[in-house]
């Protein structure tokens, strides 16, 4: 055992590579894209370090073109996830026990592994498996994985050293230990970093866990799990199980070992998760943590002195980058009266210039929405916009799914500041706008902060400061990321720790130590030195 103190490297966020053509990286990624779209693995669930199939196979097909098969998975059961829970249980002393700087290291390798030789292949599967062009990928896949890692490794030694103070002849310590039991990670289709960020960022703090991919990602969930091999982690530390959602999340949820959940998915189903751990709350050997990051309703607020050419480039990208299917993406726009016509105009003039289609065409801005159940959710919202609804498509609403789930860039406008596609999260490209007149800032500001249950990232375009003030301020609980002069997506870890409360989540920003605190379960110790040898006191003294 070393007698040294360590520091973990100070992290940096990952630098996001052009892609231009005649980049090295241009050309590397497209032998990647290649290579894996003949890959065709027979990807295994991992109980222990080893692979375990079942013969039951689900298929893996890019949502660009789905007649392609990339591979299959196995599809586990309630025993596999008894087994996972096993496996976990069983690995979990050791790994507790393991010092810091040996499970940062296996982190922080895995950070440079990803920055190095598997960033193309993380690149290619997610760019195949979520239908994300090659920049969206990039900052997701890549570098905001990178970050969690590198980042999470620094949050966790900051953690550690923060002490309670001790008077003279005493030492009071605090001890951050590992949750008693198991935790349960859920991951989305819509990243590849919050996918493995979910069950890392609970393993770093000396936790084991169980964790379940989404079924329509489960391509790229195999990289993240073979990554995390030849990073060093040792078996039995994260346990990768699939299935069917309910029986696996029951058969987890009602172990009396179950000591956390890290999710990411969507409001019901973390309702769910909450009210069937209510239930058994006295069968647990302690009290589960929840965090949970459960989509939203993002909002952009322009007052009337803000930048027109701002506001078209910030709700273009915002509501259409990634088809829309960001956690933050924005889909509904508060817009003054009097600078809608302006607005629109920009706006018509760049959703023209949108182009969509396969992302290995790195011309398309947009590419697919991820399955053919999302596909039909977004669209069944289509026939309410009618003239006597109050709405209108002002852009786009038609849609295809001959070869892929392919939906235009949608914009609806309507007249009613509660019509159903200002309320309901769509998840699709898909913004409706809302005008209001000039003069009721103050009171369409209070419209939008309770029209929709959601509360996760929200934006404000103004020049005046006063407006910014005022928006900010009103708006104090509709939003956990809020935004000043820029779309509302795009958080960086180390820069804007994200995360919602109200129907989005627990707010316990992922990206930051406030997410890393809430895997460990602290132990106060006081340790006396001269400790006293007679109970009495002075002012028991008769002189």
């Amino acid at each position: 055992m070393s007698n040294a103190i360590f520091r973990v490297p100070e992290p940096v966020n990952e630098s996001i590579k052009t892609y231009a053509p005649g980049t090295p990286e241009r050309a590397e990624l497209k032998a990647k894209l290649k290579e894996l779209a003949s890959l065709q693995p027979d990807i295994p669930m991992v109980i222990g370090g080893r692979p375990v199939r079942t013969g039951k196979l689900g298929d893996c097909r890019p949502p660009h073109e789905s007649s392609k098969l990339l591979g299959r998975y196995h599809i586990g059961n309630k025993k596999h996830a008894l087994d996972a829970i096993k496996a976990a249980q069983k690995a979990k002393t050791a790994w507790a026990a393991t010092p810091f700087h040996d499970r940062a290291a296996v982190f922080l390798r895995a950070a440079e592994l990803l920055a190095g030789p598997w960033r193309q292949v993380f690149n290619a599967a997610t760019m195949h498996t979520l239908s994300k062009n090659v920049f969206q990928a990039e900052i997701d896949a890549v570098c905001e994985l990178i970050d969690f890692w590198r980042f999470n490794v620094k949050y966790a030694q900051d953690l550690y050293e923060h002490q309670p103070t001790s008077q003279p002849g005493m030492w009071n310590r605090v001890e951050y230990r590992a949750l008693e039991g198991f935790v349960f990670a859920v991951s989305p289709f819509n990243f590849t970093s919050i996918a493995g960020n979910l069950p890392t960022a609970p393993a770093l703090m000396g936790n084991t866990v169980v964790w379940k991919p989404c079924k329509t990602t489960m391509f790229a969930a195999h990289f993240i799990m073979e990554l995390l091999h030849a990073a060093g982690l040792p078996d039995g530390v994260i346990n990768m199980v699939t299935g069917n959602s309910s029986e696996i999340g029951t058969t987890v949820i009602d172990h009396p070992d179950l000591a956390g959940v890290h999710f990411t998915g969507s409001t019901p189903v973390f309702q769910w998760m909450w009210k069937r751990i209510g239930e058994n709350i006295a069968r647990y050997k302690t009290y589960p943590r929840l965090v949970g990051e459960t989509g939203g309703k993002n909002f952009v607020f322009m007052h009337a002195s803000a930048d027109l050419d701002n506001a078209a480039t910030a709700l273009t990208r915002g509501a259409f980058e990634y088809q829309g299917q960001k956690c933050s993406a924005a889909s509904r726009a508060y817009i003054p009266e009097s600078q809608w016509p302006k607005l629109m105009k920009k706006m018509e003039e760049q959703l023209g210039r949108v182009k969509m289609g396969h992302p290995q065409d790195m011309g398309n801005f947009m590419n697919a929405v991820i399955d053919k159940a999302s596909y039909e959710n977004i669209t069944s919202y289509f026939p309410h916009v009618t003239a006597r609804n109050g709405a209108k498509f002002i852009f786009g609403g038609k849609a295809s799914d001959k070869k892929g789930y392919f939906i235009e860039p949608t914009v609806i406008k309507t007249t009613k500041h509660d019509f159903i596609t200002m309320r309901e999260e769509l998840f699709g490209p898909v913004l409706t706008v809302y005008t209001y007149p000039e003069k009721r800032y103050a009171e369409t500001l209070k419209l939008c902060d309770k029209t929709s249950p959601y509360a996760l990232t929200g934006s404000v375009l103004a020049r005046e400061r006063s407006a910014i003030s005022q928006a900010s301020e009103a708006l104090m609980h509709a939003a956990g990321n809020f935004y000043v002069n820029d779309k509302p997506t795009g958080a960086v870890v180390g820069q804007q720790p994200f995360g919602g409360s109200r129907a989005s989540g627990t707010n316990d920003k992922a990206g930051s130590f406030l997410n890393l605190v809430r895997w460990v379960s602290t132990r106060t110790t006081k340790e006396l030195f001269v400790p006293p040898s007679d109970f009495t006191y002075p002012f028991m003294s008769k002189n």
